[in-house]
């Protein structure tokens, strides 16, 4: 199914990366009243080997998939040190069933591991239960609170050990 599919490093403000981040943010405003993700992202937390940004590429080379993972370390919005972040996993519409989603993230631990991170978490909310679900099926479980919506309700953080 996923033939022709490649992933790629690109910079957290490359084109295609700037183009799906526009798209989920309208996603994002689409499940939550108006509400895009408005935490403060700067192009330089993704950088490698303090983070990674991936897109996946169909065989006519359109961006059809994201994620990156950043560098945490303890401090007052509830991280804790070797933790490595969850930012910007998204899948368009009709490139969604294919395991993209799972094929990223897998390479986001796998390259957070390597990079010396113990705990990769993330944060979604409650709106995007096809999230959580590919997230409980792929080892994380609930965890405290943590990041810009932790004082949100409709925030779910989840975390998961990464054992070398």
């Amino acid at each position: 199914m996923s033939h022709g599919i490649q992933l790629r490093s690109v910079p957290y403000d490359h084109p295609d990366a700037v183009k799906l981040n526009d798209q989920v943010q309208l996603e994002y405003q689409a499940r939550y009243d108006g509400e895009g993700d408005v935490t403060p992202l700067d192009p330089a937390m993704f950088t490698p080997p303090q983070g990674l940004y991936l897109l996946a590429y169909d065989a006519a080379q359109s961006p059809i998939a994201s994620g990156g993972w950043r560098t945490q370390d303890e401090n007052d919005e509830g991280y804790s040190d070797g933790d490595a972040e969850l930012k910007r996993m998204y899948v368009v519409p009709e490139a969604r069933g294919l395991g993209l989603a799972r094929r990223i993230l897998a390479e986001l631990e796998a390259d957070a591991r390597a990079a010396g991170r113990v705990r990769m978490v993330l944060e979604t909310g409650d709106q995007q239960p096809e999230a959580i679900a590919l997230y409980l099926s792929s080892g994380y479980a609930p965890s405290p609170k943590f990041g810009h919506y932790r004082f949100y309700d409709s925030s779910r953080c989840m975390a998961k050990p990464l054992a070398p």
